[in-house]
């Protein structure tokens, strides 16, 4: 018989000392690589954004060089930030 053993994701295991219940936002980046139709389908999958609203968020990120795409605790939006990052997207929290 094996051990029950209970795996945590990496990405979010750590980042309960972190949560302080204050609202950080999750900030995308301009950049000269990736395309529109990329950004939105990343945005639609990862942050949960409707097609208008991800739409929304790449051209405020292309003409104003960066844009709030989702505020919230750092345990929640940390995920996002890796899983758009791993995308090659510019994503920081603020």
């Amino acid at each position: 018989m094996g051990r029950n053993v209970t795996k945590r994701n990496p990405d979010t295991r750590d980042l309960t000392k972190f949560s302080s219940g204050e609202e950080h936002f999750l900030v995308l980046h301009n950049d000269d690589v990736n395309t529109f139709d990329f950004v939105i389908d990343s945005l639609v999958e990862v942050c949960g954004h409707d097609p208008i609203q991800a739409e929304q968020c790449a051209f405020i990120t292309h003409h104003q060089g960066k844009c709030d795409i989702k505020k919230g605790d750092v345990i929640i939006i940390k995920p996002m930030q890796l899983s758009l990052q791993n995308r090659g997207l510019m994503v920081t929290i603020d």
